[in-house]
């Protein structure tokens, strides 16, 4: 079958983001075709911009193809956990980083954010078990 020929979820992932890509050249052509010339030239110009445009492009698919993995071999809502711990690390390692305070309302706002996240990732597991 379709799985077979695909081969790993590595493979999975590359098609769908090839896919997504190729899809959404004419909406990218459509909005802001006007401005390719422009984006070329700065793209020609400045080594900053080229490198930081490849090192993106690399840790986004990186970060992605990791996340499929890990759905894979995981079940969901260990998924969601881990993914709503990340945010309070980034949150947190931001902060530090940056020498912002962690002063109280900032963390409250910080904690509502993220149990909402967390309770919006689990909500169907929660209302399942109570349903059985």
């Amino acid at each position: 079958g379709l799985k077979d020929r695909m081969g790993s979820v590595g493979n999975q992932f590359a098609l769908t983001s090839i896919l997504g890509f190729l899809f959404s050249i004419p909406f990218v052509l459509l909005k802001e075709g006007s401005r390719l010339g422009e984006f070329a030239d700065v793209l020609k110009n400045s080594s900053a911009v080229k490198m930081n445009l490849i090192a993106s492009a690399l840790w986004y698919y990186g970060y992605n193809e990791l996340s499929t993995m890990t759905l894979k071999k995981t079940s969901p809502v260990t998924q969601s956990v881990a993914n709503t711990a990340k945010r309070v690390i980034v949150i947190v390692g931001v902060a530090l980083v940056l020498g912002e305070s962690l002063d109280p309302m900032k963390l409250l706002g910080c904690a509502i954010g993220i149990g909402g996240v967390f309770l919006y990732s689990i909500i169907d597991q929660l209302v399942k078990s109570k349903e059985d």
